[in-house]
């Protein structure tokens, strides 16, 4: 097992006062080479930590499956930062965890690119090449499915998303298909929530193209970020094929926008089915590298780092190395607003939260994490997680960096996620040297952040619900009673929490209206209407 320690860390604001507390942070060190892909909050703001490990050989000497390649790494995390478990999936060959998905249901759906046949915890034989291995877990880590998704070619995967009819959608690339359009084109399944495929997508043109980032939309569709190096492909259209090999639709949309450099945001919208809705393509004539996507109140954002100047169709310029560029789009794909922000040399963005009314009507504001690399002369904070909020007009509010007392030579942000409360989360890489990479988990507050976080004194959600509840506390406790009674006051469940939000079990209630009280160690009491379907 990987040690946990924490670190004294130290916020430092480039405007104004840092209004910041560290909560908690956690460093999970590393003997051998380690890849973070994402952290994953769950709906009770627990935390999937996932990437790729080089297992050690203590691991080894205590029975692990190993394999000496790489395999999937994941810790899971509770409210405190605690670890409440550690697993891994291991093939015969490398395996790398690219994406997961916290489900509706409770668990979560792995998405990573496997050069493994079948053997160890891999189930199925390789299709050919490398391919997309999927592992669906439970809340404890526990296996509920697994599938692999590939051809002859060699696919990748790069997202994974829910849907709202609780199937997934999965995003990765495949590589010099005899069936696609360049060299690299973008690879969609659709699966049910039991991982059966119900449709495939190929999207490309001709050269490049590197999905990025996925996202569902709010009617049931999902949003690809794509960095695209391709030009379009005049043809008719897309065509739909099924075979005995593949039972299901495999539809084959060829790109229809042309680029405006070397490397330009490719973005397409796909219904609820898979098909393409529309696609749209921004850029100036260097290169422009798509990051990462986020839902707003009028529409998306999205964003990537950039080398051009103002041309093409992108308006604002850039000051210095790779500047930071953010395009705001309404629903339809049309633009709203573009901006640009520096760091000084090379600004790699890897994470982007919205921050929503309670309503869900309106945002207010957008945080973006990531950080710096040296080019060519080196500065202070290069290499130093950062961290910028903009208002929801996109214009600049605050920028901060993020330094620790552990603090190495080399750190790099993976993700950064905004809970619920205001508490900001940031995942990276922290390293002397390459190989023995450690992985940061910091735990931020924010009274900027949290000021303007809609808050009530106690939230149910979903609501009317199934199987399980959860309750969230808006104010702040140290231990707190939940009790849920029924409506003629008789008391059917009691549980004590230190937690912000708490699963509760109402698989038992019969359908009706129940009462959830919660009374807290200052004596704060609040209720609220639970409905049982």
């Amino acid at each position: 097992m990987k040690k946990f320690y924490s670190g004294a860390l130290m916020v430092c604001t480039l405007l104004g006062l840092s209004a910041q507390e560290v909560l908690w942070q956690k460093d999970i060190k590393s003997s051998t080479q380690n890849f973070l892909s994402q952290v994953t909050t769950t709906i009770d703001q627990q935390y999937l930590i996932s990437g790729s490990s080089i297992q050690s050989s203590k691991l080894q000497a205590e029975g692990s499956k190993q394999n000496n390649g790489y395999d999937f790494h994941l810790i899971k995390l509770n409210q405190q930062g605690e670890q409440v478990w550690e697993k891994y999936f291991s093939g015969q060959n490398h395996d790398y965890l690219s994406a997961s998905v916290a489900t509706q249901e409770g668990g979560f759906l792995l998405a990573g690119t496997s050069y493994s046949g079948k053997g160890l915890d891999k189930k199925e034989d390789s299709k050919g090449g490398s391919d997309i291995w999927l592992i669906r877990i439970n809340e404890f880590g526990d296996e509920l499915w697994q599938k692999t998704l590939g051809s002859s070619s060699d696919e990748e995967a790069r997202s994974v998303i829910q849907t709202t009819d609780l199937g997934f959608f999965v995003a990765g690339n495949v590589q010099n298909s005899s069936k696609g359009y360049g060299s690299k084109d973008v690879w969609i399944s659709r699966l049910d929530k039991n991982g059966k495929i119900l449709s495939e997508t190929v999207l490309g043109g001709k050269g490049l193209d590197e999905v990025e980032k996925m996202i569902p939309t709010r009617d049931g569709g999902a949003l690809l970020g794509i960095y695209s190096r391709s030009s379009e492909i005049r043809v008719s259209g897309s065509t739909d094929k099924s075979s005995s090999a593949t039972p299901h639709p495999v539809s084959r949309t060829a790109k229809s926008t042309d680029n405006f450099g070397e490397g330009d945001y490719w973005i397409v919208k796909l219904d609820k089915t898979g098909k393409v809705e529309w696609e749209k393509n921004f850029g100036g004539k260097g290169d422009d590298h798509i990051r990462t996507l986020a839902l707003t109140s009028a529409g998306y954002v999205i964003g990537g780092e950039s080398r051009s100047e103002k041309s093409g169709n992108k308006t604002v310029g850039i000051e210095e190395g790779t500047d930071l560029w953010l395009i705001s789009l309404n629903e339809r794909g049309d633009e709203i607003w573009q901006k640009s922000f520096n760091f000084k040399n090379r600004d790699i963005l890897m994470g982007m939260s919205v921050l929503h009314s309670a309503d869900d009507k309106s945002s207010k504001g957008i945080l973006l994490g990531g950080y710096t690399q040296a080019e060519g002369k080196i500065q202070t904070d290069d290499e130093t997680f950062w961290m910028l909020y903009l208002n929801q007009d996109g214009n600049e509010a605050w920028r901060k960096y993020v330094k620790g007392e552990s603090r190495k030579k080399e750190e790099r942000l993976s993700d950064i996620k905004l809970n619920r409360d205001g508490s900001i989360i940031l995942a990276g890489t922290s390293a002397e040297e390459l190989g023995k990479e450690n992985w940061k988990i910091v735990k931020l507050g924010d009274s900027q952040i949290n000021k303007l976080i809609e808050k009530q004194d106690i939230k149910i959600y979903p609501n009317p619900v199934s199987d399980y509840a959860y309750v969230e506390i808006g104010f702040d406790f140290k231990e707190a009673d939940i009790m849920l009674y029924d409506m003629g006051g008789r008391q059917l469940q009691s549980l004590k929490t230190k937690n912000k939000v708490t699963k509760i079990n109402t698989q038992n209630l019969i359908q009706g209206a129940y009462l959830v009280t919660i009374k807290t160690d200052g004596n704060k009491m609040a209720n609220a209407k639970l409905i049982k379907k």
